[in-house]
């Protein structure tokens, strides 16, 4: 997603995203250590998606 896209979301649906994406790295993660992940782009998508939420929600409470 884009900043603009968190930026319009409510606060209550921004954390369950952030939930769902940490949760989403772990699996990646773990299919990494053990040679599943085909992709490994995604690894780095996901990472990026959560920096760009974790900078809007700072935004948004500062």
């Amino acid at each position: 997603m884009k900043a603009k896209d968190y930026r319009a979301m409510e606060a209550a649906a921004c954390q369950k995203e952030m939930t769902d994406m940490l949760r989403e790295q772990f699996n990646l993660r773990m299919q990494k250590a053990t040679g599943q992940l085909s992709n490994t782009a995604n690894l780095t998508k996901v990472r990026r998606n959560i920096a760009r939420l974790r900078t809007v929600m700072n935004e948004k409470s500062g």
